[in-house]
């Protein structure tokens, strides 16, 4: 069986390594390149214990090109993968680009990798951008219910600081978050424009990062267009996803911590005020996997042609 080839440009992060830990599993996919310039010459198995022993190269776009790989994820950080995109369009045209970074969420030329929004337009794509963590959970959530909205929507996040990358910031410093949370970007964050085009409403967002390192929640106020009931915004909700394996409704609230290690996104938490014109909602996932590495995979697999869920651990 023919198994496609897969390169990861910036592998060491705490995405990379998730990702690299799903492609080790995956039936129809052969990592060929991963690049890291702080761990070059290891290998994939010694730095994040994927089951491949492919070593880590010094990153070079236009040698990553030259390679005429299927495909292609940038796991770079916020304005580093235009190189890459340029030496792939020039050198290997063919080659499948997914990119994990904010870099072209907001370009018409890519396809925006939101699959239980988008699944239709994903399939053979050759240029995705995956959504942000906090983006993929809000818009979940928010989705059945955009048409009977009838003003802005109020977004509150709170993520672990693996969230923050792991580069040192007060916003990864356990210390630092000790006891608290960091309100961080409240107004113009990425994630609020981010959600504010794909959903075409009007959103404000606000972020908090926790001292625990992985998984995130959002809740989600919305003014409503016309009175309504909380029965009639769960059967919304529970329509919408009644074919979705990777979003979970439930009943109650899903707290951050109950979504660490899932790869689906868990929505639920329904809640209508007295006179009706309020409800509020709830997301969480976790930021590594359901809002990231395998949402990503998840692209991989529509942009080549295989059932959107092989190699997601369910």
């Amino acid at each position: 069986m023919k198994r496609f080839s897969i390169g990861l440009a910036g592998g060491r992060g705490h995405v990379g390594g998730e990702l690299l830990r799903l492609i080790g599993g995956h039936p129809e996919l052969e990592l060929r390149l991963a690049t890291s310039s702080e761990v070059a010459g290891r290998t994939v198995r010694d730095v994040v214990g994927a089951a491949i022993d492919v070593p880590f190269e010094a990153p070079s776009p236009v040698a990553a090109a030259e390679r005429k790989l299927d495909v292609l994820v940038l796991g770079l950080a916020n304005g580093e993968s235009g190189a890459w995109v340029r030496a792939f369009l020039e050198r290997s045209p063919e080659t499948a680009l997914v990119d994990l970074s904010a870099d072209y969420r907001f370009d018409d030329a890519w396809v925006y990798g939101q699959p239980e929004r988008r699944r239709s337009t994903l399939r053979y794509a050759k240029r995705i951008a995956n959504p942000g963590c906090y983006a993929t959970a809000a818009q979940l959530a928010v989705d059945p219910f955009v048409s009977v909205t009838g003003g802005p929507i109020t977004v509150f996040g709170v993520s672990g600081y693996s969230g923050a990358g792991a580069t040192p910031s007060p916003r990864n410093d356990p210390e630092k978050l000790k006891d608290s949370v960091m309100p961080y970007s409240l107004v113009d964050h990425t994630h609020e424009r981010e959600l504010r085009r794909v959903l075409g409403t009007e959103l404000d967002f606000l972020p908090h990062v926790a001292p625990f390192f992985r998984g995130l929640s959002v809740t989600v106020s919305m003014r409503l267009r016309e009175p309504s009931d909380r029965k009639e915004l769960v059967r919304r909700l529970e329509d919408r996803y009644e074919r979705e394996p990777m979003v979970q409704v439930s009943n109650d609230a899903p707290l951050a911590r109950e979504a660490v290690g899932r790869h689906d996104v868990m929505v639920g938490g329904v809640d209508v005020s007295k006179d009706g014109r309020r409800a509020v909602v709830v997301a969480a996932l976790d930021n590594l996997l359901a809002g990231a590495a395998s949402q990503a995979l998840r692209n991989v697999n529509l942009a080549l042609g295989l059932d959107e869920l092989t190699g997601i651990p369910r």
